[in-house]
């Protein structure tokens, strides 16, 4: 398939994307490194603020101030962080959706203590039911961050959550599972996100006619994907796109603009070929883009459709 550099879309990328030369590769590197410290450091300050679950958030008013954008009345979207984290990790992406028209956004806090991915999936379910009932929609969309998309997709293939969900996005989500940082395996649920785990192999079974779409970011430079590829949805039976997004990190996904943007495209356009109705419009100008053994190929800041 041929591949765009979404110019048009997410204006932090140059319109003609450049293959960086082997000296650049450091540079490129250290920038991801200073960028991912300098977001934890912004997120080690709003931390506080997301621990407790939010209250449901009324209608906004037709004053508010939002983009137009044109389309139909959207689903819920339902945004789940990742391991030990919180809400506030999506305090930049449902601000960008809010101002582009999206009226239902909650997000759903899963307890620190939470040993189970399966027992979190449970949870999500009971929560979607709810946001089903009280809003009136008969689905709901998910964004979910590293360990939020797992639980998110255990739910809609394991718990017949397709019937519930009609896309899922997820970013840094390790569904072929991370060897990264060893030590944390004394935690239960990081076990469960290790490659060969039970979990994972769960996840690899047949899973005919599930009708969820399954749209998937992953960095080139995620240091928490062991290997980087392990963000990917590979599976037979899911109608999955893999989006790879060349140049930031596992923190810098769910804030960065240009992701932001690709999210809020995905969710507008609920169909494949709607997705490759752009990349047929798009000119890329970089190559080596299949899988992600070819990460290190790709040229530098593009997001690409592989």
């Amino acid at each position: 398939m041929k591949i765009p550099p979404f110019s048009e879309l997410f204006s932090p990328f140059p319109s003609v994307v450049r293959r960086p030369a082997a000296w650049e590769l450091p540079v490129t590197l250290l920038r991801a490194s200073a960028l991912e410290l300098a977001i934890l450091a912004g997120h080690l300050v709003l931390y506080p603020g997301g621990i407790t679950n939010e209250r449901p958030a009324p209608e906004l008013p037709p004053e508010a101030s939002t983009l137009p954008t044109e389309g139909r009345s959207r689903p819920p979207v339902l945004l789940l962080h990742g391991f030990v984290d919180n809400r506030s990790v999506f305090v930049l992406l449902r601000r960008s959706l809010a101002r582009h028209g999206w009226r239902h956004l909650e997000s759903l806090n899963f307890s620190p203590l939470t040993s189970d991915i399966r027992l979190a999936a449970e949870v999500l379910g009971r929560h979607i039911e709810e946001i089903c009932a009280r809003t009136g929609h008969r689905e709901v969309d998910i964004v979910g961050h590293s360990l939020g998309g797992l639980i998110a997709r255990y739910y809609v293939q394991r718990l017949d959550g397709d019937t519930k969900v009609r896309t899922l996005v997820t970013m840094g989500t390790p569904h072929a599972g991370t060897a990264a940082i060893p030590l944390a395996s004394a935690h239960p649920v990081v076990r469960q996100m290790r490659p060969g785990s039970d979990l994972i192999e769960e996840l690899r079974e047949p899973a005919p006619g599930c009708r969820t779409r399954f749209v998937s970011f992953w960095s080139d430079l995620d240091q928490v994907m062991s290997p980087v590829g392990a963000a990917r949805v590979e599976h037979p039976d899911l109608v999955a796109e893999n989006v790879g997004v060349t140049g930031i990190g596992h923190l810098a996904l769910p804030v960065h603009p240009a992701v932001a943007a690709g999210i809020r495209y995905v969710l507008e356009h609920d169909g494949e070929d709607d997705l490759a109705g752009l990349i047929e419009s798009a000119e890329w100008a970089g190559s080596g883009t299949e899988g992600a053994e070819g990460a290190e190929d790709r040229p530098g800041g593009a997001i690409s459709v592989a």
